[in-house]
């Protein structure tokens, strides 16, 4: 295999694998930013994503008869969108309201969260099979296993959900936890939609 095989058979390839798993995931990471609001790195993050995703698409198209470009091309939208769900996950980034449904007496369990400084909401209720508590509290992203492990301590059969919030104000938060990014970008989150 002479050299021009080389290039065009193994490098180009890797080098499309690699910039697809690029894009896509800023991509994911984009949609996660403008979702939570933040105005002015998601563009950012746009134009990098654009960038890379027409240089990959470029080299396709300088070589249509060369196959393995486009298994590349695909490989690295799969590999790409499961980093991105990995990125996603590893920032934190944002509010979650956590709901808890126990059919137990709760009063353990709030005085749980309360010493940890965590605001909650209780709501006395009726479920499919008799009275239960409902226990809302709105936390930062960081903190959801912390929370979901002082439930699981309480009550290992609680039902509980989490939803991401958009935006919440004049609550009883926590100490933030910061993720990798907001560690470093910490600038770049604070211009956010609404403040």
């Amino acid at each position: 295999m002479d050299q021009i095989d080389i290039v065009a058979w193994i490098i180009l390839p890797l080098l499309i694998f690699t910039a697809r798993i690029c894009d896509v995931s800023l991509g994911t990471i984009r949609v996660i930013f403008v979702a939570r609001g933040y105005r002015y790195l998601a563009p950012i993050l746009g134009f990098f994503e654009i960038s890379i995703w027409l240089l990959a698409i470029g080299q396709i198209m300088r070589d249509l008869d060369n196959i393995v470009t486009y298994f590349a091309y695909a490989g690295g939208f799969a590999t790409g969108t499961f980093v991105g769900m990995w990125l996603e996950d590893k920032l934190s980034i944002g509010t979650v309201m956590i709901r808890m449904v126990t059919t137990q007496d709760a009063t353990e369990l709030i005085h749980l969260l309360k010493a940890e400084h965590i605001g909650l909401t209780t709501i006395n209720a009726m479920g499919g099979m008799g009275p239960v508590q409902i226990i809302l509290t709105i936390v930062h992203r960081t903190s959801v296993p912390h929370v979901v492990a002082l439930v699981k301590q309480f009550d290992p059969h609680a039902f509980y959900t989490i939803e991401d919030v958009r935006f919440a104000a004049e609550g009883i938060f926590p100490g933030r936890g910061e993720g990798y990014v907001q560690r470093y970008f910490r600038p770049l989150f604070t211009f956010r939609k609404g403040k």
